[in-house]
């Protein structure tokens, strides 16, 4: 028998230890896992013991993480393929003529992106590469050039097929489909939020995003002609996320799918070749264990600490606040902001999903301020999307957001940390209006996956 801890002491020297080691910058799923071991043999039995293959054998079993891999490879062959940087050149072409087209444009090819890709790395710096050099030089307000990039690469870990969706599901034992559709709405309501915000901005002050000079604008006809050469790519998207809502595959066989048809579109393109589909896989493979060793690590963690009690204790604690279940919604959120500033998502997922979901199951939503509540039913559903949308600010949240240093890593020389730290601070403003919108309005989340699935 182990030592003998009350829940509340033990809280805080699990997540005490966690911060501090995480702090020292060590990996998470080694800090994770590594803790959650010693604390099993310190303050557990032999019967805890048992918990260590027991939480990780369903993961390694489990047939939808097998998605993951597959839209991560496809998304490599499809950037390897050249597809991102064609799709931006067609998109800024178009919408260039307006005040703020390439910013404006920057985000609509990050959002079609983001259902080609699922992952926010590849979005980000792959238009960190094309599209920020690109508004620079026709004189674009660095702030707001770095913040439309920042933004519209987060949709990706929001728009189908969300890799974050994927695990989201898995974990809490979710539609793989039903979450998928559920974010669209929201996805499409956020980059339109973006396009406004930018659209009005530069209308405002036209220093800060001017129009492509009428010299270098191009007819009708042409922009008609260019759009020929993403149809590839648009088809793919339609067809893999087609396959999945009208319930012909599931999101794994979906994922399978969209990697053979990337590898079409690849070879069309002329650059299937062995050097490209090496790199592919190997980002792919690198990127896939990365997400497994910290869900191995993390799940020892939470499984440990959910044995001693550890969900009854947050859930006292919370209802213990006297707010009602808004009120405790909102104190979530802010906790899993301030998480997003120290971790990523996946473990955040991780530590907070396992936690969160019952309790949020377990209470009524009436509504805000007399506006329609959410079906006890569909709960789990409407919280998914709005931790998804909430996961978004994590990687715009300083000072340790992926994305900002995603941008950093490409980003010219001129264009300082300092500067791309204040360009996401309107953009994570819209992401809070967004959740905002999503907890007040929850048919954003729901009504897709209802009308679709009819139940």
């Amino acid at each position: 028998m182990g030592l003998d801890i009350g829940i509340e002491a033990l809280t805080y020297l699990m997540f005490g230890s966690l911060i501090f080691f995480l702090l020292l910058g060590l990996p998470l799923a080694f800090v994770t896992g590594g803790l959650g071991v010693v604390f099993i043999f310190l303050c557990g039995d032999l019967k805890m013991v048992n918990m260590l293959p027991s939480r990780i054998f369903p993961f390694m079993t489990d047939y939808q993480l097998s998605a993951i891999p597959l839209f991560i490879f496809m998304a490599n062959v499809l950037e390897r393929a050249g597809m991102i940087e064609e799709l931006f050149d067609v998109i800024y072409k178009i919408m260039g003529g307006l005040r703020g087209g390439l910013a404006s444009a920057a985000v609509v090819a990050s959002t079609i992106m983001a259902a080609m890709v699922g992952v926010i790395g590849a979005s980000e710096v792959t238009m960190g590469i094309i599209a920020l050099p690109a508004m620079l030089k026709r004189g674009y307000d660095q702030k707001l050039a770095c913040g439309s990039i920042l933004a519209g690469g987060t949709l990706g870990i929001l728009i189908p097929p969300s890799i974050l969706a994927i695990l989201f599901a898995v974990i809490a034992q979710q539609s793989v489909g039903e979450l998928f559709l559920g974010a669209v709405l929201p996805g499409l309501v956020l980059s339109g939020m973006y396009v406004i915000y930018i659209t009005i901005r530069c209308y405002a002050n036209p220093q800060l995003g001017p129009a492509l000079p009428k010299e270098e604008r191009i007819t009708f006809r042409e922009k008609l002609r260019l759009l020929q050469g993403i149809i590839a790519p648009i088809l793919l998207i339609i067809l893999v996320l087609g396959v999945i809502f009208t319930g012909v595959a599931t999101p794994v066989e979906a994922a399978g799918i969209g990697t053979f048809g990337a590898l079409v579109v690849c070879a069309l393109s002329r650059k299937l070749t062995i050097q490209n589909i090496r790199q592919a896989a190997l980002t792919t493979l690198r990127a896939s264990t990365m997400v497994l060793w910290i869900m191995f690590g993390a799940s020892i963690f939470v499984g440990f600490y959910i044995l001693n009690g550890g969900q009854e204790f947050v859930v006292t604690t919370m209802m213990g606040t006297g707010f009602g279940p808004y009120g405790i919604l909102l104190i979530t959120n802010v906790l899993l902001i301030i998480l997003g500033m120290f971790l990523d998502w996946v473990g955040i997922l991780l530590l907070a999903v396992p936690i969160f979901v019952p309790m949020m199951i377990s209470m009524t939503w009436g509504g805000l301020w007399g506006l329609p509540g959410v079906n006890p039913a569909d709960v789990q559903l409407w919280f998914g999307v709005v931790y998804m949308v909430n996961m978004q600010m994590s990687f715009l949240s300083p000072p340790f957001g992926y994305a900002l240093y995603y941008l950093k890593s490409v980003a010219p020389p001129n264009v300082t940390m300092g500067t791309i730290f204040k360009s996401s601070v309107p953009f994570m403003a819209l992401q809070a209006v967004g959740l905002f919108f999503a907890i007040a309005f929850p048919w954003l989340c729901v009504w897709l996956p209802r009308a679709v699935y009819g139940h």
